[in-house]
């Protein structure tokens, strides 16, 4: 039996080991493809950290979502002086052992639809939106990662943004 049991805690640390390398050399393909930078302005973002911090701030007239994509890295997105477009946004976010902060203004409603695989995504913010408030949707998977989702009140005063 403690044969059994030794063979299967080799053979899970084996298949963890080969993941592991697996999505290094991943996000090293994807550091590669990485998209330019975005302008603050820009109503669609593509953001991607790959070994590497990720700061951005938004100051756009008509928000409408884009990706934000962590691999082993990650930092801060915030959406504080941006606008969401009247139709609403929608962002996917990947993080794969990385990811961070979206700072949110207070009025903002985030639906949360991103998938956690021994990671997540947490809503820290106090106040609860008014019914109509801008509505953000949340959309990806967090592995080994995750994302927290804080008010610009909370983060240590940032300006809060329009809507």
């Amino acid at each position: 039996m403690g044969r059994v049991v030794g063979g299967l805690i080799r053979l899970a640390f084996t298949a963890w080991i080969a993941f592991f390398v697996g999505a290094l050399a991943y996000a090293a393909s994807r550091r590669r493809q990485a998209p330019p930078r975005p302008a603050e302005d820009s109503n669609e973002i593509a953001l991607a950290a790959t070994f590497e911090p990720l700061e951005f701030r938004s100051t756009a007239p008509a928000f409408r979502g884009g990706t934000v994509e962590c691999w082993f890295g990650g930092g801060e997105v915030d959406l504080t002086g941006a606008t969401l477009d009247a139709s609403g946004a929608t962002l996917r976010a990947t993080a794969v052992f990385g990811g961070g902060s979206l700072i949110v203004p207070d009025g903002w409603q985030v639906e949360n639809r991103v998938v956690g695989i021994f990671g997540g995504i947490g809503d820290g913010r106090d106040r609860v939106p008014e019914p109509g408030a801008p509505r953000l949707v949340l959309e990806g998977v967090a592995l080994f990662g995750g994302w927290g989702i804080v008010s610009g009140s909370q983060n240590g005063g940032a300006a809060g943004g329009t809507t």
